[in-house]
């Protein structure tokens, strides 16, 4: 482990030491996190290996554009909350200044940002909020050891990181590193071949046929860029092709890298095979892959050039020696509704690892907390819940009179971007007590408030079934008991007007007739 010399540890921030939480990690789920603590008075370090702000975004994706958009013009205020539904890539601030970063920073020519833009978008968002980040500080290794006598939030024992500057302390540390470790399945061959992150100019691919194994975003991402320059496209992997534009939603190839799809069923320039790889060998002139198909059929294919878009994995380290269980492919961290390590706790996680919280996952369509517009809300949630139950805080919670509560909850679904950016995952709370009358709990993972008991209370969600526009889920607790009433889409994706209202009402009734009467 290496060590700095005693003016070095002065130029850079957080020196070596104990900490009372640590965030290892300066993407968009570090960044997002430590704002959120600072603006809650928590105290903490932040530890990164980069050299800059971004993570992943200084490097990927290899053909530039991002798969989440910034619309410039939506009636909207760039300011206002309700813009951030509109804007998945900036991230999330309380002062105006510092808001809606990303629209004012793209050149126009599309709503997809360019992967240099998002870059700048987290440089500057980092810049503007005054985020300290220790850079170029390797985190190597992870142990445990009792805490001192008396000191420290979260328990009585510390981790410990090694890094490349020094020994680090804490009770609590949140791990924002990614999922951006190389993926290659245990295929004969596939070590020989480049990954997605080693993909060559374009250029080197002129009039040659490539065969790319993934049929993923990564997989069509390349085959969409290759095709006005490769001979010709194969695309192999054992499971069909699943489309967004069908599924109507984020789960499957999203519409920007279907032309590779529509070549192949036009019987152009590309071939989509459903069927296992065997091996890859070396040829003369390239690579030799052999496949199997389900009827057991074999294929053998003599191609230019191979690619492994076979996805990526959590860099824990040495975390799963330590008690963090994992598990998939992508060794996702088993977590609980708040980001909690489920076998190890005092390990949080942040950013797009936070997918490893599975939620509900109704009608089998995951959260969307593998992308920055789902976990910048997974982090402002987390930074509340450290406050409360590690730091001993306890956040506003404003009243509502019960003749609002009805249009609070209908806006909230029309507008809240919690809600649309993390379907039947996040729900907006609202608690109905006799004694304590109507308080808006804020915004809580859907599972948390089916699992947790407590008073009566009610959470609104909107939720997709892949078949159409999505509709509001009110789940009612009462006496214990949590009810679920599902209402209809709208077409114009606004729920404050119509019968929404009288809906909203008859399923409330129950609630509120036992809560106070409006003051």
């Amino acid at each position: 482990m290496g060590e700095l010399s005693p003016s070095a540890h002065l130029d850079k921030p957080f020196p070596p030491g104990r900490y009372p939480l640590i965030v290892v990690g300066s993407g968009p789920g570090g960044l997002q996190l430590s704002y959120s603590l600072s603006r809650l008075g928590i105290g903490h370090a932040v530890l990164s290996e980069d050299s800059a702000p971004g993570g992943m975004f200084r490097r990927w994706p290899v053909f530039q554009r991002m798969l989440s958009w910034t619309k410039p013009y939506t009636g909207l205020q760039r300011s206002s909350r309700a813009y951030e539904r509109f804007d998945w890539n900036s991230l999330l601030a309380d002062d105006e200044r510092q808001r809606a970063v990303m629209p004012a920073l793209m050149d126009g020519t599309s709503y997809f940002p360019s992967r240099p833009e998002m870059q700048r978008g987290l440089e500057t968002f980092a810049e503007r909020t005054d985020i300290k980040v220790r850079y170029d500080c390797r985190w190597e290794s992870t142990s445990l050891t009792p805490s001192p006598s008396g000191g420290g939030q979260g328990g009585a024992q510390d981790f410990i990181l090694g890094t490349s500057d020094g020994e680090y302390r804490a009770p609590i540390v949140v791990f924002a590193v990614g999922v951006a470790e190389p993926y290659r399945p245990p295929i004969p061959g596939l070590e020989q071949v480049p990954h997605y992150g080693d993909f060559q100019p374009v250029e080197h691919y002129k009039d040659r046929r490539v065969f790319i194994i993934g049929k993923q975003n990564s997989g069509f991402e390349i085959a969409s860029g290759l095709l006005p320059w490769a001979r010709q496209l194969i695309l192999a992997s054992p499971s069909p092709t699943k489309l967004s534009v069908n599924t109507h939603t984020l789960v499957g190839v999203r519409a920007r890298y279907v032309q590779p799809y529509e070549d192949a069923a036009l019987a152009g320039g590309v071939i989509i095979l459903e069927t296992t790889i065997e091996a890859v060998e070396a040829a003369s002139s390239g690579y030799r892959v052999r496949t199997r198909n389900t009827e057991g059929r074999t294929l053998t294919m003599e191609v230019d050039d191979v690619i492994a878009a076979t996805g990526f994995t959590c860099p824990l380290r040495d975390l799963p020696g330590l008690g963090v269980a994992t598990f998939g492919q992508s060794r996702l961290p088993a977590q609980t509704p708040f980001w909690e390590s489920a076998t190890l706790p005092g390990i949080f996680f942040a950013g797009t690892i936070t997918q490893g919280s599975a939620g509900l996952k109704k009608h089998g369509i995951p959260s969307n907390s593998g992308a920055v517009q789902g976990h910048r809300y997974n982090a402002r949630v987390l930074a509340g819940h450290l406050a409360e139950t590690r730091f001993g805080m306890r956040l506003p919670r404003p009243s509502l009179p019960a003749g609002e509560l009805v249009a609070h909850l209908l806006s909230e679904l029309s507008v809240g971007p919690e809600l649309w950016h993390q379907r039947s995952y996040l729900a907006r709370v609202v608690s109905l007590d006799r004694g304590q009358g109507i308080t808006d709990e804020g915004v809580w993972p859907l599972a948390h408030f089916l699992d947790h008991g407590g008073a009566d209370a009610v959470a609104i969600t909107l939720e997709s079934n892949g078949q159409g526009n999505p509709y509001p889920a009110v789940y009612l607790r009462k006496d214990g008991a949590v009810s679920e009433h599902l209402m209809e889409p709208n077409p114009l994706l606004d729920f404050r007007s119509g019968d929404y209202p009288r809906q909203m009402q008859a399923i409330l009734e129950p609630v509120l007739a036992a809560a106070p009467a409006p003051a």
